[in-house]
């Protein structure tokens, strides 16, 4: 699974290490390796920066617990005040903006946030939290708030380096480029190492490149499937595998549904009503509003959405990701109280439960903190192997050159009827993950000209088989 380079040296390249390996393999797996080594080399220091931010934003979840505990946190009381009132009160010390949403305390502990949308110098994005004692009404503070998950400013500025590196949308291809590529180093690293004899994985005994090798192996072997993972959930969402992938869920009937924000009517593609002025109180009342949702089964955490205008309804959807199943929406008419559409996650397509599930997964949210020190670990991970990686590129040279390459010609020893199949099996792929086709092909055209340029000088060395 290896997420950095080349793990081999020539001779492993030229001789195949399983005596039982059929001829194929063997024909094949120069070609892996070589692959292995220059997507390694050159998409690490993508990988790294994703593995190192990655690292950060997964501790960012512990880490705004302490930083905004005076917000975040509340002495417990003996009982809690209406949300109305809750409302009011950050509405009477916040007046600009209008009213976007509202958490109601999900905790004994923990304080009520009143969303604040059009608020000057806040992005257009964001919100302005403000937090609200649920048992005296004191307003403890307000924050900028970005996301579905409530990140505070802290675990924000995080979470947009790794994305896009704070360059915008520009900043976000180096991302996809990260996750295009990952899963194709581990599950070429995966391949590589198992094809190896046994008595060539041990790193006990072993000094130099050979235990770095078994080092750079063993733990890529232990973390491949959730370099895997990482690398599937993170193209859901980005820029262009992400929009392909949404379109080929929705032409299957996979689409995630929504629930209407009409007062009445089917689920929707309405989504979530807009910003509403005041205190966000609308016909019956946001306290009557949250009592219907919970009548519906609804349970903490839970935020309400006012209605956009006179003929919405207030949406009450479940926000607690740290468990699969919470995610229920209800419409409630304003006019009385009545609950007029109902989206249950049950009621998900397979798809699309998936894809939420890896979503909150990538993110450290399903399990908590279980799932961000795992999400740590596998940064980690990777950044060993990427380090690993470049020095076994490092040792490989040792004596000659540095970092010498593996040798080129291997696709020429791959027989038509295999590599017809394979390459059109990588052009689909690069059809579907764009950035993972348009960089290959940029790195074959290179690797094609520089052998060129060689031949033409009198360097170029015949192809090695297997």
């Amino acid at each position: 699974m290896s997420t950095a380079p080349a793990t081999t040296t020539t001779e492993e390249a030229t001789q195949p290490d399983a005596p039982a390996s059929p001829r194929r393999w063997a024909l094949l797996r120069p070609l892996i390796l070589r692959l292995h080594f220059y997507a390694g080399v050159l998409v690490a220091p993508f990988l790294l920066v994703a593995a190192a931010t990655g690292f950060l934003y997964a501790g960012a979840f512990q880490a705004e617990k302490i930083v905004y505990a005076h917000e975040m946190y509340v002495p417990v009381g003996d009982a809690k005040l209406p949300i109305s009132e809750q409302v009011a009160a950050a509405r009477k010390a916040h007046p600009e903006g209008t009213v976007s949403a509202i958490r109601p305390s999900p905790a004994d502990d923990e304080s009520t946030r009143v969303m604040l949308s059009g608020v000057k110098g806040v992005d257009a994005e964001h919100t302005m939290a403000v937090f609200v004692d649920p048992y005296t009404a004191e307003v403890r503070g307000a924050l900028e708030q970005y996301g579905s998950t409530g990140a505070l400013p802290l675990r924000t500025w995080i979470d947009e380096f790794h994305r896009d590196l704070h360059l915008g949308e520009t900043g976000r291809y180096y991302s996809e480029l990260a996750a295009s590529w990952l899963w194709v180093i581990a599950a070429g690293g995966l391949v590589l190492w198992f094809s190896r004899r046994r008595a060539l994985r041990k790193v006990r005994g072993t000094s130099g490149r050979r235990r770095t090798l078994g080092l750079h192996g063993t733990v890529g072997v232990w973390a491949a499937v959730g370099f895997i993972f990482l690398s599937a959930t993170g193209l859901t969402w980005s820029a262009y595998a992400g929009a392909n992938i949404d379109e080929l869920r929705t032409s299957l009937g996979q689409a995630t549904p929504s629930i209407s924000a009409t007062a009445g009517g089917e689920h929707g593609g309405h989504g979530s009503a807009a910003a509403t002025g005041g205190s966000g109180e609308h016909g019956v009342g946001l306290d009557k509003v949250l009592a219907s949702a919970r009548a519906e089964g609804l349970g903490d955490p839970v935020e309400i959405v006012p209605p956009a205008d006179d003929s919405s309804a207030y949406v009450v959807r479940q926000v607690g990701r740290g468990w699969p199943t919470k995610q229920d929406s209800v419409a409630i008419d304003p006019a009385g109280g009545e609950v007029v559409d109902v989206l249950r996650f049950a009621e998900y397509p397979v798809l699309a439960k998936l894809t939420r599930w890896g979503i909150d997964l990538h993110t450290g949210v399903l399990f908590g903190l279980v799932n961000q020190v795992a999400l740590m670990a596998l940064a980690l991970s990777l950044i060993l192997l990427i380090v690993w990686g470049y020095r076994m590129w490092w040792q490989r040279g040792r004596g000659s050159a540095f970092g010498r390459p593996i040798p080129r010609g291997a696709w020429q020893q791959v027989p038509p009827q295999i590599l017809v199949p394979l390459v059109a099996v990588v052009a689909v792929v690069g059809y579907f993950v764009p950035l993972l086709g348009i960089s290959l092909a940029a790195f074959v055209v290179v690797d094609v000209v520089l052998g060129e340029v060689t031949h033409r000088r009198g360097k170029r060395k015949p192809a090695e088989v297997n």
